[in-house]
């Protein structure tokens, strides 16, 4: 059983697909503005195990993760090294 934290109840409960057998996850990526780091791997090995642990469970899972390339961050890196956003997020991909 999957259990989760609800923000708009404030509680801890069963999770239940909204559709039956289907679950769609959209899970925030990587802000590509400055090195790697521990934090990045840590959202991209939990979230697999959620989703896999879903598609083992019996659900059809669609799995969405971004990669900003354009945000705030990204914008005041660019600022302070007096060059274009694309010039910082092409260093880090």
């Amino acid at each position: 059983m999957l259990r989760v934290y609800n923000t708009a109840t404030r509680k801890v409960e069963d999770f239940k697909s909204i559709e039956e057998n289907k679950v769609g996850m959209y899970v925030c990526g990587l802000t590509v503005y400055n090195d790697m780091h521990l934090g990045h791997a840590r959202t991209y090995i939990a979230f697999d195990v959620i989703r896999r642990w879903l598609e083992f469970s019996g659900y059809e899972v669609n799995f969405v993760q971004n990669h900003t390339d354009i945000d705030d961050k990204i914008i005041k890196k660019a600022n302070q090294e007096n060059v274009s956003f694309e010039d910082i997020t092409k260093k880090i991909y």
